[in-house]
């Protein structure tokens, strides 16, 4: 059972990984060219960068089931966020 200082220390920690690294946000290609926000990464892009849904969700990265197809930049953004992620543990 956690004790109040273990709760103070989880979110100090939480916080200070937020400030540096903050989740990056999924867009994908409209029909007309453009560059939209997506409400969250596919599963195929999850897939793609070695991440279940699981552990996005424990990053705080949004993932939404109901898109398919991937995009490669996301995919990127993905790689280099955990790159960065796991260097700061």
């Amino acid at each position: 059972m956690w004790i109040r200082r273990d709760w103070d220390q989880f979110f100090h920690t939480m916080r200070q990984r937020w400030e540096r690294y903050r989740p990056p946000r999924p867009v994908y290609l409209s029909p007309a060219s453009r560059l939209l926000p997506a409400a969250g990464f596919s599963l195929r892009e999850l897939d793609d960068a070695g991440l279940s849904v699981d552990q996005a969700e424990s990053l705080g990265l949004p993932v939404d089931v109901g898109r398919l197809g991937s995009y490669g930049p996301n995919v990127s953004t993905l790689r280099d966020f955990l790159r960065a992620a796991r260097s700061q543990r």
